[in-house]
């Protein structure tokens, strides 16, 4: 963490980092001197938009100055980031610019590398490039991010994956853009959990329908489909977490957020990542990942819903390869 910047180095191969951003600093969420942030956390009652402290989404009614102003304090963050973390070329530079998408929820893929610079971002859900010097950025508010890294060729990519995502192929589609040669390595960013991603029958039978369509999984995780991704919903919400500040949201949720019998919940990250593997991708699982509707330090759609709040912020996973010269 940089300046008590909202911003976590989640990984680093080779001249390869991830990085995850959030809604909030977190030694700031819960300070007297953050009056603005908890209004929009409480805002049941005044039902204000929550853009918090780094909102990077510019299609969520923020004003659009302070947005791009968010992209560029980002690109500066991580690059006094990676001054500070050790490196296998001493000569690495900084990178000089993060590459971003308008998502769409589909499987088009964005290949920087290819494709002539434009003022307008492309309609995307992937993004893949070789070139070193260059950040792949992919943002959400409980939808899976992923990120790829292939040693052998320097290709990275990032990837969107909410559940039409996951039903459409975008995760396999970006992998096959990979060399065949050579191991790619998969991060998994903050999402929505299991506990708290209710959603009606008809999804879970449209994500059925187009996992064993396109073939994404295995034989046996197609056949155990219920069993492995999908939950009875007679359940509250998720109250509980190994983190203090979870509590008081959470406990507030509960009171708003009815829960239907006549619905499940889905394990998107699983579906995700057993996807990946599907497609021949390692995944790195060091660190469990974080719930984004449970954690306020995250942004959340589900949950500006459930307090009727008439936007939020969007965070971002970035991926950047660093120049060497």
């Amino acid at each position: 963490m940089i300046d008590n910047f909202p911003m976590t180095m989640l990984a680093q191969m080779d001249d390869v980092a991830v990085f995850q951003t959030a809604a909030f600093a977190p030694n700031n969420i819960d300070e007297p001197a953050t009056v603005s942030q908890q209004r929009g956390l409480d805002s049941q009652a005044n039902h204000q938009a929550n853009y918090g402290a780094l909102n990077l989404g510019l299609h969520v009614n923020d004003d659009a100055t302070k947005v791009l102003g968010n992209r560029m304090s980002l690109l500066t963050a991580i690059n006094k980031q990676l001054a500070c973390a050790p490196s296998q070329n001493e000569q690495n530079t900084a990178i000089s610019s993060l590459h971003w998408v308008s998502q769409i929820h589909g499987k088009q893929i964005h290949d920087i590398d290819t494709t002539p610079l434009s003022m307008a971002p492309m309609a995307a859900d992937a993004i893949i490039s070789k070139q070193s010097g260059r950040g792949l950025a992919i943002m959400t508010a409980d939808c899976v991010p992923i990120v790829l890294y292939q040693p052998a060729s320097g290709k990275i990519a990032a990837i969107h994956a909410g559940w039409q995502g996951l039903a459409c192929g975008v995760i396999r589609e970006t992998a096959q853009r990979f060399t065949d040669s050579g191991a790619i390595q998969a991060w998994i960013g903050v999402c929505i959990s299991q506990a708290n991603y209710e959603v009606g029958h008809q999804v879970r039978d449209q994500l059925l329908a187009g996992c064993l369509d396109n073939q994404l999984l295995t034989a046996s995780d197609s056949d155990n489909f219920d069993g492995l991704y999908v939950m009875r919903s007679d359940s509250g919400l998720e109250n509980h977490s190994d983190t203090q500040h979870l509590h008081k949201t959470v406990d507030k949720l509960s009171n708003c957020a009815t829960v239907h019998t006549d619905k499940v919940k889905l394990n998107l990250p699983k579906l995700a990542a057993d996807q990946l593997t599907a497609a021949g991708v390692s995944i790195d699982s060091k660190e469990p990942i974080s719930c984004s509707y449970a954690d306020r330090h995250y942004y959340s759609y589900r949950r500006q819903t459930h307090m009727q709040q008439p936007a939020t912020g969007r965070m971002a996973l970035v991926i950047v390869r660093r120049a060497a010269t």
